[in-house]
């Protein structure tokens, strides 16, 4: 059994993992804003912003793992990158790796090809910001961590989210930096999501 921290864990990717890991016999503790209204049995939820730092430092404290569940929008809209700055630097200092829950437009179409973020034409508008801001965890802010931090960035299928929410299959395949594209274009739900996540 495991202490696992999971940070923005009642959201729709974060709550998955939580349950996930909570099946899996871990010691869950998910800090987030608003507590949830079904909670997942045997978890600790702590209500805090993760935009104060006191809250992720206790959070993460005593923690074996940490996971990032937190979205580019709404009360992160602007300071996204920066709380996730922070907790790259708590999780380093407690000695602890980093999972980050990513987001398609990461990903390379082929080998050595631009990543998906870099071409938003076909893309609302009002979303660039946040795959923007997704995107550049993995391509600038992780990579610039100490060396001493552990962390690895997940990033699901082309569709995946609250309004494709899918069910569990129990299945899910792996890839690297490059998108692993079906004919159909590829989906995942969020629990199959948190299976794999925690492989």
């Amino acid at each position: 059994m495991s202490r696992v921290t999971v940070i923005g864990g009642t959201g729709h990717a974060g709550s998955a993992v939580v349950a996930e890991a909570a099946a899996r016999g871990h010691q869950v503790t998910a800090p987030s804003r608003p507590l949830p209204d079904a909670p997942v049995p045997n978890v600790t939820y702590v209500q805090g912003d993760a935009t104060d730092e006191a809250t992720l430092s206790s959070a993460i404290a005593g923690s074996e793992a940490v996971v990032g569940a937190l979205a580019p929008r709404g009360p992160l809209d602007g300071g996204f990158r920066d709380v996730y700055r922070t907790i790259a630097r708590l999780a380093d200092a407690a000695g602890v790796p980093l999972y980050v829950v990513g987001g398609y437009s990461s990903l390379r179409p082929a080998p050595g090809t631009d990543r998906f973020v870099t071409d938003h034409s076909h893309i609302p508008a009002e979303l660039h910001g946040e795959i923007r801001a997704g995107a550049a965890l993995v391509i600038e802010d992780l990579p610039a961590t100490h060396p001493t931090l552990g962390w690895v960035f997940v990033s699901p299928a082309l569709r995946f989210g609250a309004r494709m929410s899918g069910e569990r299959l129990g299945r899910y395949r792996l890839g690297d930096d490059v998108a692993v594209r079906p004919e159909d274009g590829g989906a995942i739900s969020a629990a199959d999501y948190a299976l794999g996540s925690s492989t």
